[in-house]
């Protein structure tokens, strides 16, 4: 089942609230929200041996990867919403 089948009613909301582009970011923003929880529930189980207080090497590695693609696709949205202005 592709994410357009499992996230249907957010997309359609999304998309008739902030238009077509946005809307799918919007959603997208919000699937790396919930995998940044989950990779952060499982840090909290998976603490590096060197530093208990942070997460494995690894799992650092996901959660910088996927702030980054927050922060890329916010820009986007914001950059769309300046051209519609």
């Amino acid at each position: 089942m592709s994410v357009f089948d499992e996230k249907r009613a957010d997309l359609e909301k999304y998309e008739f609230m902030m238009g077509v582009e946005r809307g799918r970011l919007a959603v997208a923003l919000d699937l790396m929200t919930d995998a940044l929880i989950l990779v952060g529930q499982h840090g909290v189980y998976c603490a590096s041996t060197r530093n208990p207080s942070k997460p494995a090497l690894d799992l650092q590695a996901v959660l910088g990867g996927m702030e980054g693609a927050k922060a890329l696709v916010q820009s986007v949205m914001e950059q769309l919403r300046k051209s519609r202005e």
